[in-house]
């Protein structure tokens, strides 16, 4: 089932990033905690080298990677629509692109009226 809004896209730049990365490790994954180490990047991991915890939320996918961010960072970033960026600079320390002289970075924009109300709806949905 493919959700009506994307609640997580990609620039190029940052799409570009992630296929060069998968090439040189496999399959990937991305993680955005908003801990204390992490602050607004996200991280990017191999697929199977990051547990996934129980509040872990999957936004969706971006470069065929899935996305995934903490149920608490979750709950205050719910109203908006992440974009995932690549800017010079060092990115965390645990994080795959840190080589590359870039970091992933995260914007963010508020859903509209009508995304959110699709949103909403289909949460109630799922729960229902």
């Amino acid at each position: 089932m493919t959700d009506p809004v994307a609640r997580v896209t990609a620039t190029p730049a940052a799409l570009e990033l992630i296929a060069k990365l998968e090439k040189r490790h496999g399959a990937l994954m991305f993680h955005q905690s908003g801990g204390c180490c992490d602050g607004s990047a996200p991280m990017c991991y191999p697929r199977d080298e990051f547990i996934v915890g129980d509040y872990d939320r999957l936004l969706g996918s971006i470069g065929g990677a899935p996305f995934y961010i903490s149920g608490p960072q979750f709950e205050y970033w719910q109203h908006t629509a992440l974009i995932i960026d690549v800017v010079p600079g060092r990115g965390g320390m645990f994080s795959l692109e840190g080589p590359e002289g870039l970091r992933f970075l995260t914007r963010s924009r508020l859903f509209t009226d009508d995304e959110w109300a699709a949103l909403r709806s289909l949460d109630a949905a799922r729960t229902a």
